[in-house]
């Protein structure tokens, strides 16, 4: 369970994580830029478990992982939005980081909303209002690409077997 930050349609990658930081190759030190330009505090405030909301869109502009990679490091448990970017959503599994789809949560939920999540059921429960929101539940694949942290370690678990 988390708290909501909101934002609208079409946040791009370079608003997630401006493109003047990418030299740097600390994930920690790179996430401590997330959404600068778009919420000053977020990098400061966001806390482990807490949620990012968006209308539609959410992640596009560049191809770059930076972008899921920092929202993961700097502790966001998942993105919430009413459509994504095709090439951060992908991103996104690849590292194993958790998004999902639902027009309702996404318009519904505002910040600061206190919000829980099922992403094997795709039930998605807005504590603060107490309501509950549907979302596709993540297919067996994509949830296992996100149990092993995203498609490298899936690989290298099907190697071990």
């Amino acid at each position: 369970m988390g708290k909501a930050y909101k934002y609208g349609d079409n946040v791009d990658t370079d608003v997630i994580i401006p493109a003047r930081y990418l030299n740097i190759s600390d994930p920690a030190e790179l996430a401590r830029h997330a959404m600068e330009d778009i919420d000053a505090d977020f990098a400061k405030a966001v806390m482990p478990g807490d949620v990012i909301v968006a209308g539609r869109n959410f992640g596009s502009g560049s191809s770059r992982e930076h972008a899921p990679l920092v929202l993961k490091t700097a502790g966001v448990a998942a993105v919430i939005a009413q459509s994504f970017a095709r090439i951060f959503y992908r991103n996104a599994f690849n590292i194993g980081f958790p998004i999902l789809e639902s027009k309702e949560a996404a318009e519904a939920i505002d910040a600061g909303d206190e919000i829980k999540i099922d992403f094997a059921a795709g039930i998605i429960t807005n504590e603060t209002k107490g309501e509950i929101y549907r979302a596709e539940p993540l297919p067996e694949f994509m949830s296992k690409l996100i149990e092993c942290g995203g498609l490298v370690e899936y690989i290298r678990s099907k190697t071990k077997q």
